[in-house]
């Protein structure tokens, strides 16, 4: 009688154990679904939930006077990834030709072939893939540069969800909505498909080419 009672017991357990493990996976799965749909959602108020704990979006950004920190290593979808200072040329070559177009300068994110344009007038001067949201959308509208910054540090995300991020000295970063920029991402290279938190990565070199062009107050329009 004993025996089978322990061994009903043991198949007890053993069943129960796999209900914990699947609900566990499901919940988490649930969870990121969730997390997912509220940041989607919400995004287009002005409210990241990166730092929605922030007062103002301005106090999301570090080092508001450009300042290159001493560290050589940031965190990035929770792991440790080494900083690379990449410095791009100042010239205003751009595609290996001297611009002539004339017009207002402007720059042109289109989200669906994941390049951004830059434009004087109706001409093209220069153009270079990027990344954009992957883990949260990047925003469609137009805006204007309102900070330029030649080192900053990034940081938000979610460590239980993976996707935390500590970055210093981000590269050529131009802030045009609220804590969205273009700037330079030394963490990955997979340009040309969307792999930020909603900002719009490029590579530091060439998005060194367009802070060096751009000014505050120039005109950033991003679209499908």
């Amino acid at each position: 009688m004993n025996r089978y009672f322990k061994k009903g017991t043991i198949h007890l357990n053993w069943i129960l154990i796999i209900f914990l493990a699947i609900f566990s996976i499901s919940i988490i799965s649930l969870r990121k679904n969730i997390h997912k749909t509220i940041n989607q959602t919400v995004w287009h108020f002005g409210i990241n939930l990166n730092n929605i704990d922030k007062d103002s979006y301005v106090s999301w950004i570090k080092n508001q006077d450009g300042q290159k920190e001493n560290t050589q290593s940031g965190i990035f979808l929770n792991k440790s990834i080494d900083f690379k200072d990449i410095v791009a040329s100042r010239t205003n070559l751009i595609l290996g030709e001297q611009s002539t177009a004339n017009g207002e300068k402007w720059i042109e994110v289109d989200l669906s072939d994941q390049r951004l344009y830059m434009k004087e007038g109706t001409s093209t001067v220069g153009t270079f893939l990027v990344s954009s949201g992957k883990w949260y959308p990047t925003p469609t509208g137009e805006w204007r540069i309102w900070i330029k910054l030649r080192y900053t540090r990034m940081r938000g995300g979610s460590k239980a969800l993976g996707t935390f991020y500590d970055l210093p000295n981000v590269p050529y970063t131009m802030y045009y909505y609220k804590g969205y920029g273009i700037h330079g991402a030394y963490w990955h290279n997979d340009f040309g498909q969307p792999r930020s938190h909603g900002c719009v990565n490029m590579k530091p070199e060439e998005a060194g080419i367009v802070f060096n062009w751009a000014s505050v107050g120039t005109r950033v329009v991003v679209h499908q």
